[in-house]
């Protein structure tokens, strides 16, 4: 590490030079603490003084017989006060309530070589994520709410069940909830202490490699969620580190969140270099694909709070950090969860954008549980909130959350969002997913809601697996397990994601029906098309009127009996007038269809089909031609 570098917030492996590092005959100890008057490291309980080194902010100390496994901590001495601190760089740390550091060899021998060697971006590729929380998706206690340590699967231990539930369900991706060592389990990892160290919970450093080395050779993405705004309070840990503001603000105004904890401090470049390191480590050392980074409103102006201007500063950081361990790590990809609407968040940094490589849709999110929360008596109403999302979705590389905050805290899981009574809410949430996995976009959807679950999420509990024993709540696992599949196995939905000629409406103004239809395409001409009734009313002979003649074949009808629907399996209802290019549909109450079209050979893509375009996108108030993108 080179101090210059790590002062003026460049530097990317700050870890390699500060914490704790096994060489021969013990552990050398370093840390930076301008203010501190003395520092000794506690080693097993025994105090061991410290030195200082390079130009006096850092102190460093080789303790001959020191090993893996040691617990430690910094004693800090400033103004009369002596404080112990965990070690802000530590690869380890101690399982809570207790909270030192401890001392953890990274060694590691993976196995997932093709995997790293072929992982990218995936602009062109399907992502279907499964949003996890490690300590509540299993656990041994099965449902009853517990904090018990022993209840909790460890890092290995659920490393196969995983894969095999990723596998079977159709998942690409998993999203772990944070995993950066944090105190209160009801925090969920959102206020860390440890950014260097993966939770003690679920087992040691090389136990974590070895579950992601699993994840890959299986196939499965690996993303990590991290936060790189603010940390927790607590008096051992970043807070006043040197007996001053180290890492945070010196004025509450703008130091402490709204949550509390305290902000990170980016006018600094030593807190630059600090977050930085952190990124580019779990992307390197522990071989994530992708880091989903939250509250990055909160990083683009002061206090997430649009009106008080942007934090310069921060965006300057994020800018850095992101251009940065994407160099560092090629193939990986960067997520923010932003709520604002900051333009650039997804375009690279040399262009003036932040370089995040996609940004959660809130407002798709937002307006599309609204709609399905509606009276269908009103969705005439407010037929728009649906489509609405393709007017600004060529701003930004954006996925699709249905996360864990739409399922906790008041705000009912996202079958309980859907209208009415209980057997309302099923075909309802069918369809919400069809739309969801057929709209432009990557996915993410959150553990417990592919059997639609209706208990909000506890972190102290499993998710209630015992549905599946329920037929309708095991039906909706099978339809969200075909849907899945389906979306891997169709280019259409996924490989022009981000391209005007991936998608195109074919239905956009039907308020008085409630129905929508558009049309998802690939490159090799593969063509599908979506079609969602959300009235509480079914529509027989429905007419849709496409710009070409040829044939359909539905391969997915959320009515259908297995599913829990009352259309008999395989009926199709579908009936093409080629003469008229007319394509009628029986459309059951609040379902969805996607069906694929055969244009006849010579005809389709060109002008026709440009022409149609412009014919449905016109008829809808305010959308421009190329309603797309």
């Amino acid at each position: 590490m080179r101090t210059y570098d790590f002062y003026t917030g460049s530097e990317f492996f700050a870890q390699d030079y500060l914490g704790a590092h096994l060489v021969d005959g013990g552990v050398v100890f370093r840390t930076f603490a301008p203010a501190a008057e003395a520092i000794e490291v506690v080693v097993e309980g025994v105090p061991h003084p410290m030195h200082k080194v390079e130009d006096g902010n850092f102190w460093e100390l080789l303790c001959p017989g020191a090993r893996e496994g040691c617990a430690y901590e910094y004693r800090i001495h400033h103004a009369g006060r002596s404080v112990d601190h965990a070690d802000p760089y530590a690869f380890g740390s101690e399982l809570r309530p207790h909270h030192r550091s401890v001392v953890r060899d990274l060694t590691y021998e993976w196995g997932d070589a093709e995997w790293m060697a072929h992982r990218s971006r995936g602009d062109d590729r399907p992502m279907n994520v499964y949003e996890l929380n490690l300590g509540s998706w299993r656990k041994r206690s099965g449902d009853e709410p517990s904090d018990d340590p022993a209840d909790w699967l460890g890092y290995e231990e659920v490393a196969a069940p995983l894969v095999s539930y990723l596998t079977e369900s159709g998942y690409t991706f998993v999203e772990f909830m944070p995993l950066t060592e944090y105190p209160f389990d009801g925090s969920w990892g959102y206020q860390p202490t440890g950014f260097f160290s993966p939770t003690s919970r679920f087992g040691e450093p090389r136990q974590l490699m070895a579950l992601v080395d699993s994840l890959h050779q299986a196939g499965i993405g690996c993303i990590l969620d991290v936060v790189p705004v603010h940390f927790a309070t607590d008096p051992w840990g970043l807070a006043d580190y040197d007996g001053t503001p180290l890492f945070e603000y010196p004025n509450d105004a703008v130091g402490v969140s709204e949550w509390g904890s305290h902000n990170f401090m980016y006018s600094r470049g030593e807190s630059r270099s600090f977050m930085q390191s952190s990124a580019n480590f779990w992307l390197g050392a522990y071989h994530f694909d992708g880091l989903r980074m939250d509250a990055i409103s909160r990083i683009i102006y002061w206090q997430g709070d649009e009106a008080r201007g942007v934090n310069a500063d921060a965006v300057r950081f994020v800018r850095t950090m992101n251009a940065g361990v994407k160099s560092l790590n090629p193939g990986t990809f960067l997520v923010a969860e932003d709520s604002t609407d900051f333009k650039g968040c997804t375009a690279d940094a040399s262009e003036g954008g932040l370089g995040f490589d996609y940004k959660w849709d809130m407002g798709w999110m937002h307006d599309t549980l609204s709609l399905f929360q509606t009276d269908p008596y009103f969705r005439a109403g407010n037929y728009h909130k649906l489509s609405f999302s393709m007017m600004y979705f060529g701003n930004e590389r954006y996925l699709l959350p249905l996360s864990h905050d739409e399922n906790v805290h008041g705000k009912a899981t996202v079958a309980q969002k859907m209208w009415g009574d209980l057997d309302l809410k099923f075909p309802q949430a069918r369809a919400l997913y069809l739309y969801m996995m057929a709209h432009p976009g990557k996915k993410l959807n959150f553990m417990g809601s592919e059997v639609a679950q209706l208990r909000e999420w506890d972190e102290r509990r499993e998710q209630d697996w015992f549905l599946r024993a329920y037929p309708t709540h095991d039906a909706f696992y099978r339809y969200v397990c075909e849907l899945n599949h389906l979306y891997l196995a169709h280019p259409a939905l996924w490989e022009l994601d981000y391209e005007q000629a991936g998608f195109q409406w074919r239905q956009v103004d039907d308020e008085t029906h409630v129905v929508y239809a558009f049309e998802r395409r690939d490159r090799s001409g593969e063509r599908l098309l979506c079609v969602l009734n959300l009235a509480n009313c079914p529509h027989e002979g429905y007419e849709l009127e496409l710009p070409e003649t040829g044939s359909v074949e539905v391969l997915l009808d959320t009515d259908w009996q297995r599913f829990g629907g009352a259309t008999p399996d395989g009926r199709t209802g579908a009936r093409m007038d080629a003469g008229a290019g007319t394509l009628a549909l029986d459309l059951a109450p609040l379902s969805g269809l996607l069906l694929a079209l055969f244009p006849t050979r010579g005809e389709g893509a060109g002008e026709d089909s440009a022409t149609g375009a412009r014919r449905t996108s016109a008829r809808c108030a305010g959308a421009p031609d190329t309603a797309g993108r």
